[in-house]
């Protein structure tokens, strides 16, 4: 029996979400008031694109009966409920109107929560965008200058297995790779030791949207935030006037910090996976 919630009960849930949106957003939303931009803290608000706005409309997940909540009938991806003025998220007709969506988000959070998890790529494809390039996509300088940080990437194997990263390579970094990724080949590959693929859980969930329970959905933002942090703490730039401080994986003590954080960053996601399929497909 699909579980119902009252309004009362429902519209507190909303009410809380709300509030924790506002506080995971408020930094953001301040610095955008004024103009200003933070190039590690924004990042999931322009590499995403999804505004505060979105992560602050609460659902309930697939199958959820919110009782007294007829507004909530023109909403995306619900239906009437079994009573009067009742409202439910409805996996049914999200993969009816959205069929190819519905078989990517399945296959990329099964598929990759079905492999092990690979832990030695070292946040070497933020190396690996840079190498060899005297302009870089970052205003912020590199810590060890061009000629360190190629030296970096010339001493290690480069085992990025996220195509999304792999596709800002240089061209004299992408040969480098170990595996020849593309888009088609994404859902064979991606695996749940990638920091990219955990952040991509926020993306999964913002595309499942009604599908999942609102504190799932803001728990996938809050791994990602923590991961694009790690993301820059070990990347070349020196990003110290942002409060930044290095993770070095130029060196052994570096990569071993490494590895620990992206261990438990895996375990996480493992966690948000299970619950994304549970919530979205009782599975």
């Amino acid at each position: 029996m699909s579980a119902v919630l009252s309004r009362a009960d429902w519209s507190g849930r909303a009410d809380a979400h709300e509030a924790r949106a506002d506080a995971l957003t408020a930094a953001h939303r301040a610095r955008a008031a004024r103009g200003e931009k933070h190039p590690v803290e924004d990042f999931l608000f322009t590499y995403y694109s999804y505004k505060p706005a979105q992560l602050r409309r609460w659902h309930p997940g697939a199958g959820v009966v919110l009782e007294d909540a007829a507004e909530r009938l023109p909403w995306r991806w619900y239906s009437a409920g079994p009573v009067a003025d009742s409202a439910v998220p409805d996996a049914d007709r999200f993969a009816a109107e959205k069929p190819e969506l519905a078989a990517l988000v399945e296959r990329m959070l099964c598929s990759t929560a079905a492999r092990p998890g690979r832990f030695g790529c070292f946040g070497l494809h933020e190396w690996a965008m840079v190498y060899r390039e005297e302009e870089h996509r970052h205003p912020a300088p590199l810590r060890l200058g061009q000629a360190g940080t190629d030296a970096v990437v010339e001493a290690n194997e480069l085992r990025c297995t996220h195509f999304d990263a792999f596709r800002f390579f240089t061209p004299d970094a992408a040969p480098r790779n170990s595996l020849p990724l593309t888009r088609a080949l994404q859902p064979d590959i991606e695996q749940p030791g990638c920091l990219h693929a955990g952040m991509d859980l926020y993306k999964w969930a913002m595309k499942l949207g009604p599908l999942l329970p609102g504190e799932l959905m803001l728990d996938t933002f809050e791994l990602a935030s923590d991961i694009r942090r790690l993301d820059m703490e070990a990347a070349p730039y020196d990003l110290s006037d942002w409060g930044v401080e290095p993770v070095r994986i130029e060196t052994p003590e570096g990569k071993a910090e490494y590895v620990r954080q992206q261990r438990g960053f895996a375990e996480r996601g493992t966690v948000l996976r299970e619950r994304m399929l549970e919530a979205w497909l009782g599975v």
